[in-house]
Parts: C-alpha cells; sequence; structure tokens
C-alpha cells in the first residue's frame, strides 16, 4: 500500500512539474504562478504545496528530474569508436541527437541562465557529475592521444561545445548566415573541437 501512495506521489509531482514546464515555456518563469501551475496540473493549490514549497523548487526540480542526461548517459556509455576521434564523433552524434529531441530542455536552460544567473547549475551538478566524470576518465585513461588530461576540463570543453552548437544553431536558423552553413555543419563542427582551426604543420 506505501508503494503505491509513493507512486502515486510521483506522478503527482511529475504532473506539476510537465504543467509547470509548459507554462513556463509559454509566458516566463517569474510570469508563472503557482496557482496556475495547480490549474493547468488539475490539482487544488494546496495540493501542490504538499510536493513543493515554491515555484523555486519547482524549477530546480524540473532542471534535475526531466534532465536529458538520463538517457543521453547511457547512450554515450555505449558510443562505439576505435578511435578517440570515433568515440568522441559517435557521442556528439548521440547528444545533438537527443537534445534535439527536446527542444524545450534547451529553452529551460535559457530561463536558468537568464532568468536565476545559473544558480541551479551546482545543484544539477551534484547530481550529474558523479555519474559523467567517470566517462571522461575512462577515456582519458584508455587513450594516449589526448592533449587534455584532466577529466572535469574535457566534460567542460565537450559539453560546452554541444551547447555553443545549439544557441548558434538557434541564431542563425532562418537566415543568411545558415543558408551558408555546409550540409555536414555538425560534423565539422565537432572537427574543430577535436583538432581545432589550424593546419597540422608541414
Amino acid at each position: 500500500m506505501k508503494k503505491d501512495k509513493q507512486t502515486k506521489g510521483e506522478m503527482t509531482r511529475l504532473a506539476v512539474e510537465d504543467a509547470a514546464i509548459g507554462l513556463f515555456l509559454e509566458q516566463g518563469y517569474h510570469a508563472t504562478s503557482m496557482r496556475q501551475i495547480a490549474d493547468r496540473a488539475e490539482l487544488a493549490l494546496g495540493g501542490i504545496y504538499n510536493h513543493f514549497s515554491s515555484k523555486d523548487e519547482i524549477f530546480e526540480a524540473i532542471i534535475i528530474d526531466q534532465h536529458p542526461y538520463k538517457k543521453i548517459l547511457p547512450l554515450i556509455l555505449e558510443a562505439e569508436g576505435n578511435t578517440t576521434d570515433e568515440f568522441f564523433r559517435n557521442a556528439f552524434r548521440i547528444v545533438i541527437g537527443e537534445l534535439g529531441n527536446r527542444p524545450e530542455f534547451i529553452n529551460l536552460m535559457f530561463i536558468e541562465l537568464v532568468e536565476f544567473k545559473g544558480k541551479h547549475g551546482s545543484v544539477m551538478l551534484r547530481e550529474i557529475a558523479p555519474k559523467v566524470l567517470p566517462i571522461f576518465e575512462k577515456v582519458i585513461k584508455g587513450r594516449k592521444d589526448l592533449r587534455v588530461t584532466h577529466p572535469a576540463l574535457l566534460m567542460r570543453s565537450f559539453f560546452g561545445m554541444i551547447i555553443s552548437y545549439f544557441v548558434t544553431e538557434m541564431i542563425i536558423a532562418d537566415s543568411v548566415v545558415g543558408k551558408l552553413m555546409p550540409k555536414n555543419s555538425a560534423d565539422m563542427y565537432i572537427d574543430i573541437f577535436l583538432k581545432g582551426i589550424l593546419k597540422e604543420p608541414a
């Protein structure tokens, strides 16, 4: 009986989060009230406070509970490649493919950066880093052709590259610059990450 009650509670939490996501994306975080979230989740206002003490707590839960890394991480772990180059290219395709299926999360990231100045980032990293860092540690230990030998720096640069890809992709969409992009621009983007922009000396 207790297990069913917990399951129902978790379902309610997710319903609140889903309702809040829609409202945050439609009208912004500050313009959204707890009552609006309750109405969209089809709950009494008091019902929300049984699960979340504030709107900020709802947003923080969304960042942690609904982060795409939970689906992306197992896929990265399975990324194959006989070389470092192949591994990172495969991992890059996996991540942009999954994030491309969750455009709302990219928009929530902008809300986090603009309206919260990234304050939930440390909370998110406490959840994510212990599961993601070992991947980069394993890469560094198993591959001798890397110039970067610090796992946290490698992780930051890899995901920084992915974020910059999505940000610039949104900016250039339907623009003259976007029309000038080569068809294989994603492959070229990861190529720049792996090899830089300078030619190897002769």
